[in-house]
């Protein structure tokens, strides 16, 4: 697998992005990935997907979102829809390569709002042939409420309120590490070493407000209209990502869908525990659904009725 660093722009801002390729010349079909949940583009955590992946044949484009890691931006905020702009962005990016198959544009995430962003994507941007979405977040206010106890949620939801008033009269918010102070950390979390390696690269200080995009964020409007091909993945009893997030998506896809779910596990132990399970999985979903369509043919059968599409993919 080649590694390149690469970059372009989303909204102004330069992305820093690394783009991993097989040995072989293009052109190829390319997969787009946006970290999961405070991730960054070089953690060890993701190098393994992207190695199957371009055994497979797949390029790989994954990128640090704008104020991450090495993109540009402002680093004070955690923004969900300024993402989804970063992986629209990207796909576009994807386009204008010489060695990528432009109608052959898959999209993977994991952890949290990593999942979550994949389905959005993919209800967002018709370019996406199918997507992966590995233990995801479908609705940001279920999620934060039930990492808190009832008097901690309406503590928060009271300090939110506060902060809004203090925008308003002075200018500027509250500063919160968004791991500690919107995201409440599991027992787990604070003992895995599974993204020890980009920790300690994550904004230790944005706004309180970020929390209000993380409330209204709702990956699960977007499976309820989406005919894309969707792969999710869960843990049974997942105290991170809550199990029925993963099922909710999995059962509102109105496409082609398949759910694995992962059981007598954890949510970080899964991605040790079923590695060898999953990833051939992974692969194989972007190997049927992510293929270029050679020919488009367009039916009416009869006047006053609707007309009818079919695409034939290219011989393997």
């Amino acid at each position: 697998m080649q590694t390149t660093p690469v970059e372009f722009y989303s909204e102004g801002d330069r992305i820093a992005a690394l783009w991993r390729t097989p040995d072989a010349p293009g052109p190829f079909r390319a997969i787009v990935q946006g970290p999961g949940w405070l991730g960054l583009k070089d953690a060890k955590l993701y190098v393994r997907y992207h190695e199957a992946l371009v055994a497979a044949g797949f390029a790989v484009l994954i990128f640090d979102y704008r104020g991450f890691g090495d993109s540009a931006g402002d680093r004070g905020i955690l923004s969900p829809g300024r993402q989804l702009q970063d992986l629209v962005n990207a796909v576009t990016y994807l386009t204008t390569r010489d060695d990528v198959i432009a109608d052959a544009i898959g999209t993977f995430g994991t952890g949290g709002t990593g999942g979550g962003n994949a389905v959005l994507l993919a209800g967002t941007d018709s370019r996406v042939k199918a997507a992966v979405s590995q233990v995801p977040v479908a609705d940001g206010t279920d999620w934060l409420h039930r990492m808190r106890q009832e008097h901690e949620w309406l503590a928060f939801l009271a300090a939110l309120d506060e902060d809004r008033r203090l925008r308003v009269t002075t200018g500027a918010g509250r500063l919160v590490h968004p791991r500690e102070e919107i995201m409440v950390p599991t027992p787990e979390r604070r003992a895995t070493t599974i993204k020890a390696d980009v920790d300690d690269r994550i904004p230790s200080a944005i706004s309180l407000s970020s929390a209000e995009e993380i409330l209204a964020y709702r990956p699960i409007d977007a499976a309820a209209t989406l005919a894309t091909p969707l792969l999710v993945i869960g843990v049974e009893g997942d105290a991170t990502t809550p199990t029925d997030h993963a099922e909710a998506l999995y059962a509102a896809a109105k496409g082609p869908k398949q759910l694995i779910m992962q059981r007598h596990t954890t949510h970080y132990a899964a991605y040790d525990r079923y590695w060898e399970q999953t990833t051939p999985r992974i692969v194989d979903w972007f190997d049927r659904h992510v293929q270029p369509s050679d020919v488009e043919i367009r039916t009416t059968p009869s006047p006053g009725q609707g007309e009818t599409e079919e695409r034939l993919e290219a011989p393997q």
